[in-house]
Parts: structure tokens; sequence; C-alpha cells
């Protein structure tokens, strides 16, 4: 899906030859943020570990544009590289983490360091090199398990993962570099976002990969928990339009947390079925394993903050985004290894 024209037409004044950094640019979100950045005229310079994700893509942008885009292989831990990265940048995304709650399960220090730690040095290279904004991608992880749907940003937060953890920290910190320093930042609460290009090939994939890699290779997917957990899916084009509506939005912002998502949610299992259907696999069907420990029960976006302050809309349906997702893979061609997850 591509942003609306009208959107285009709003973002583009604005974004045409700005200098951007994008921190975690070669990654999922982080390489579709890439992609309609170019499309809108910025200059982007992309700091990344190639930890979780290859070059290929980037690649074939710096060879197309190799006046417009830079990349940096290193760490946001790294602070000479980052600095380095950062040199006369405007705009600051900040999506690179170890992401993953069962991975931060398993290795919570690592992703502490990364998540949290290496939060307060972009915003020190941020406000070190004079960047107007920060846009930080946090994660709707930081709602844990209250009953109350929809999620609203004014709800306490109650993170049951050190991945939910250390993406609060991040909020926090933003926050606190704009009372502190008077930098402009705003976090991001993304709700499971997907799309074409997300990983399908680990243990830690994304419930939409996972499943397009089973079915596409011909196995039932696989369910961890009883399949009546749901979530707010949200497709990549959206979680793009709202971090690009942040990075430009004319108000002064102060660490503020927004959700991005669509306000429509599904179950697990529902989820299954809809994906068996667009893979043309519909007599597969989902087996299960027990649920993970962070994961949450239900999630569910009240976008009405992104809307107001924003004017974020998202694109699309989740019909739409699945079709496009697999068509995708199905082109692509996915791994043979099954390693299927959910996030």
């Amino acid at each position: 899906m591509k942003l609306p024209a009208d959107k285009v037409a709003q973002l583009r004044p604005f974004y045409s030859g700005r200098a951007v950094l994008v921190t975690g640019g070669a990654g999922f979100i982080g390489g579709h943020l890439v992609d309609a950045l170019m499309s809108l005229g910025a200059a982007v310079n992309v700091i990344d570990d190639l930890s979780n994700s290859g070059l290929d893509h980037l690649a074939g942008l710096i060879e197309l544009e190799p006046d417009r885009i830079r990349f940096t292989h290193a760490s946001v831990l790294d602070d000479e590289a980052l600095r380095d990265a950062a040199e006369g940048v405007r705009t600051v995304f900040h999506l690179a983490a170890l992401g993953s709650v069962p991975r931060s399960v398993e290795a919570p220090q690592r992703t502490w360091s990364v998540n949290a730690t290496g939060t307060v040095r972009v915003l020190e290279a941020a406000r070190a090199l004079g960047a107007e904004r920060v846009v930080f991608a946090a994660s709707s992880s930081a709602y844990g398990d209250q009953p109350e749907l929809p999620k609203v940003e004014t709800q306490p937060p109650r993170p049951m993962s050190p991945y939910a953890a250390s993406k609060l920290a991040g909020e926090h910190l933003l926050a606190t570099w704009s009372r502190t320093y008077g930098l402009s930042t705003v976090s991001l609460r993304y709700f499971n976002v997907f799309g074409p290009r997300q990983p399908a090939d680990s243990a830690y994939a994304g419930v939409v990969a996972a499943f397009a890699k089973a079915l596409l290779n011909g196995n039932a997917p696989t369910i961890y928990g009883d399949g009546e957990q749901t979530r707010d899916m949200t497709y990549v084009s959206s979680a793009v339009l709202g971090t690009l509506l942040a990075g430009a939005a004319p108000a002064r912002l102060a660490g503020e947390a927004i959700n991005i998502g669509t306000g429509r949610r599904v179950t697990v299992t529902e989820l299954a079925a809809m994906m068996a259907r667009a893979c043309a696999s519909p007599h597969l069907r989902a087996s299960h394993l027990p649920e993970r420990a962070g994961d949450v029960k239900h999630s569910l976006a009240d976008i009405g903050l992104a809307k107001r302050v924003l004017g974020y809309e998202p694109i699309g349906s989740l019909e739409d985004g699945i079709a496009e997702t697999v068509e995708w893979f199905r082109r692509e061609g996915l791994p043979a290894k099954r390693t299927e997850g959910q996030r």
C-alpha cells in the first residue's frame, strides 16, 4: 500500500531536502521508512549493526541514489559512529532495537543495553549536534495485561517483559530530554506491525511472517496459547505514515506517547484462518503450543490522540495488508527451515 496522495502532498514540502537519520534503517520498519523518506525527497543517513537484518535492500537504494543515502555499519552503542551518522541531520527516527518479547526473556541484559542505553546515546548525539526532533519507536507492550480496552495513552503502563520495560524506559528518557534540555521528542507505541520484508526465518518472527512461512511451505501454522488472544494488526504502511507525521508535526512535542494502530482487533485464531485463505490453504488448521512468558493477552489501540495530534489515519484494511504481504512472500520465496514464532 502506498501513502495516500493527500498525505504525500502534505509531507513532501517538509521532507524534501531535509537531512534525517534513521537508526535501525536496514530493519523491517526502518527499511520501509527509508523508502518513504527517499520518495519524499529527504537526504537519509542510516546507522544499523545488521544484527537483525541484511543490507540487500539498502544497497539497492544506495546504488540508485548514492548522493541522498549514506549507511553506517555500527551499533547505536558506538558513540563515535553514532555522532558521525547524526552529523548535520535535523530529524532523528530512532528505530534501532533488540526486538521480540521472547528474545528479551532469554537475554534481558542485552535487551536493556541496546534498547535503553542505546536510546540515551541517540538522544545525546541528537542534542549535541542540534537535531530538531527525535521520534522513537516505542511499543504497545508497555500496556501489559491490563484488561481495559482499547489501550489509551493515559492508562498506567504495566510491562510484562524485559523488552516492554526497555521500551517504556525509552519513552521516559525522551520525555526527560524534552523537559531537561528542551529537545522536541515523541514516542510512538506501535501495535503489531506486519508487512512485506518482515523476517520469517527466525524463532522470533512476527506472527504474520511466521504464519506465511508455514502456510506457503505447506505446513500448519503454530499458535502459542489458546488462540483467543487478540491483536491490533497494523500494516507497515500505517506505521510509516504515523512516523512521518510525527517527524513533521508543527507543534512542539515534549515526549508524548502516542498509539499507532488501527482500532480493530482480531483473535490469533481468526488471523491464522485469514492467512490460510490468503495462502490458498484453508484446510491447514493451526496447531497449538503453550503460551509464552511475557506475551500479552489482548491488545487494541485507541488512536484518538494520533488523529488529533498527528492527523493520522490507518491505511487500508487488515485483509488488504495480509493479501499484499502474502503476495510478497510468495513472490520473493521463503526460507525452507521451519521456525514459527509469534509476537
